[in-house]
């Protein structure tokens, strides 16, 4: 049965990726290559309307959400939980306050993209999110594997 621990979310910047790094790479199948490089991190957080956060539990990093905004629509651009801290609410927390942030932001709109056969999409599907497109072969790994992304959207 799954652990609900207390999670506490707080805002984050470049300072932070080293934290990320170490999440991402924690959380991410490299089969699938939808890791991203430090530097795209820190790039897209020099970028207006972007915000990172970090999940913590027991003063501890398990999670991060970064995210931006446009006008009146946002993006879930990446979300990852430590796999130790899976299954105890890091990434519904992580969701619910991006949400809550794009929404403070004026959003009415949140857009995300997922691997098709990600198990994030149950908590996506959860939280009101609804499959909106499909883009084949997005993904790539270094392999050549490639696989298909859903896009995702919902009103706020």
């Amino acid at each position: 049965m799954a652990t609900t621990q207390m999670v506490e979310l707080v805002a984050a910047g470049a300072q932070d990726a080293d934290t990320v790094d170490r999440i991402m790479a924690a959380a991410f199948d490299p089969r699938y290559g939808e890791a991203w490089t430090r530097s795209q991190c820190v790039g897209i957080l020099a970028m207006p309307g972007v915000w990172l956060t970090i999940a913590r539990v027991d003063g501890r990093p398990v999670g991060f959400a970064l995210s931006r905004a446009i006008l009146d629509e946002a993006e879930l651009l990446l979300i990852a939980v430590d796999p130790a801290a899976r299954g105890r609410g890091v990434g519904a927390a992580l969701l619910r306050g991006t949400i809550a942030a794009a929404q403070d932001r004026g959003v009415g709109k949140m857009h995300l993209e997922v691997r098709a056969n990600n198990r994030a999409i149950a908590l996506y599907v959860g939280h009101g999110f609804a499959q909106a497109g499909v883009r084949k072969a997005y993904y790539r790994n270094r392999a050549g594997e490639a696989f298909d992304a859903h896009t995702y959207a919902r009103d706020i």
